[in-house]
């Protein structure tokens, strides 16, 4: 290893160590992060379970369910319970201010916001939106919810910023199934690239932006990628590699001098790939890894592509990656963009990287803020669920940076309104609203400079 890499890897180790001085005032600042999301619920009950639910998504709780987490706060666990899946509050407010504040803090014009579907396996047939369909999860076609989520990438730090079930038509020609899932009678069926549309709609104002990314799922509908175009969004997507494209970079067969002018043919993706010479690919080195450089060949390309009905789809831009792989064979990945064609290939492998960081995103949420850990069926307690576990997720995203950055101040509380003191409801002497039995305190984290980590069960 080259001794600038081992520096760089002495670097992270030492960010790794969390000093116990980051976690002082620690559930003093959780119930301060919670005040502006609170604001738009009525009544102070509602409002203190939005800090209640978010210290049970936090804490080392091995089954964080609304009775599990009821329980952590000796509290009946009707209370918790009906908030989450009885009270017909609107989520959607606390997704606008968790939209705001990720934009103001993290904010740049040229972030990428991702698009990702992921999957919860779950048995039975009774919770909303349950199918056969494919679990990524378990690898598999397998009885499962699945929510497409939306996040926002930028240099500074990365967060789920939205969600939306899927249901699929099965259950939105059963009427009767709906209604008793809670599913609201204006809701009908909707793509997973209709679904993210919206999202984009409802948040993207929000949120400074100069990408749109997403998987192969998302990248493979022309249409999805019609309509991004139409509302003047830049996209770089994934595609799969059974893609049909032409290449308009390359000359067209010679013309005969009868009837129209020959174009260049429709080929596979993955045999176009195949068949260019070794000095068509440019090496890049993306960004330092453990043990070196972490370097990709990339290639980009003036393409058309077939769209789903057969026809010939407008010019796009083709991006190629491929990186060598431990058996000595390539990985490559395929991409589609409307970016101009003289956009730089770094600037383009950059998005690439940046819309893998969706997967870390779910991952942190499943794995510290309780994102899977549900066990309700109806329509409004999985909005609410999710809404709140996206809220624990920033709330671990602000610890992170606050653990890279000690700021003396930073114990203060963080939002205008800290100092008017969060509304219990209660006499004064109340014992403080977080305080959690030693056994189910939050967890200390093993990642870099995070202040709250996953979770331990």
């Amino acid at each position: 290893m080259e001794r600038r890499y081992e520096v760089r890897l002495e670097q992270m180790l030492a960010q790794a160590e969390v000093s116990p001085e980051l976690l002082q005032g620690l559930l003093k600042r959780l119930e301060a992060f919670a005040e502006p999301f609170a604001e738009s619920l009525a009544g102070p009950r509602q409002r203190r379970h939005v800090a209640e639910y978010m210290t049970g998504l936090l804490s080392k709780l091995e089954r964080k369910t609304g009775e599990a987490i009821a329980y952590l706060h000796d509290q009946e666990r009707q209370g918790l319970q009906k908030f989450v899946g009885e009270v017909p509050w609107d989520h959607q407010p606390l997704l606008a201010t968790l939209a705001r504040e990720v934009g103001n803090e993290l904010g740049e014009a040229d972030a990428v916001l991702v698009f990702d579907p992921s999957a919860f396996a779950k048995k039975g047939t009774k919770s909303v939106g349950v199918a056969r369909q494919w679990c990524g999860r378990n690898g598999k076609v397998d009885n499962c919810q699945v929510g497409i989520y939306m996040a926002y990438v930028s240099r500074k730090e990365h967060t789920l910023v939205n969600m939306r079930l899927y249901l699929p038509k099965d259950w939105t020609k059963d009427r009767a199934r709906c209604k008793a899932a809670g599913v609201p009678k204006e809701i009908k069926f909707r793509t997973r690239h209709q679904l993210a549309l919206e999202m984009l709609e409802e948040s993207g104002k929000r949120l400074s932006h100069g990408w749109i990314a997403g998987d192969d799922e998302m990248g493979r509908s022309s249409r999805f990628r019609r309509e991004l175009q139409a509302r003047a969004e830049r996209y770089l997507l994934a595609v799969p590699s059974n893609t049909l494209i032409r290449d308009l970079d390359v000359p067209p067969p010679e013309y005969s001098g009868r009837g129209r002018h020959p174009m260049s043919p429709f080929l596979r993706l993955d045999r176009w790939c195949a068949a260019l010479p070794k000095d068509a690919w440019t090496r890049i080195e993306v960004r330092d890894g453990e043990k070196g450089p972490l370097v990709i060949e990339v290639v980009k390309r003036r393409v058309q592509a077939r769209t789903e009905t057969g026809g010939t789809g407008p010019e796009e831009l083709l991006f190629v990656t491929r990186e060598l792989q431990a058996d000595g064979t390539f990985k490559h990945d395929y991409y589609l963009s409307n970016a101009d064609p003289e956009v730089s290939l770094t600037e383009l492998a950059r998005v690439t990287k940046a819309a893998h960081r969706i997967e870390e995103c779910l991952e942190r949420a499943k794995g510290e803020a309780g994102l899977a850990d549900y066990q309700v069926r109806n329509w409004s307690a999985w909005h609410h669920h999710q809404t709140l576990s996206l809220l624990a997720a920033w709330f671990l995203n602000q610890e992170t940076r606050r653990g890279k950055n000690p700021d003396p101040c930073a114990d203060r509380a963080a939002t205008p309104t800290a100092d008017r003191g969060f509304d219990r409801g209660a006499p004064q002497d109340e014992r403080t609203l977080l305080a959690l039995p030693s056994q189910h305190a939050l967890a200390t984290s093993k990642r870099a400079g995070s202040a709250v980590p996953p979770p331990i069960t």
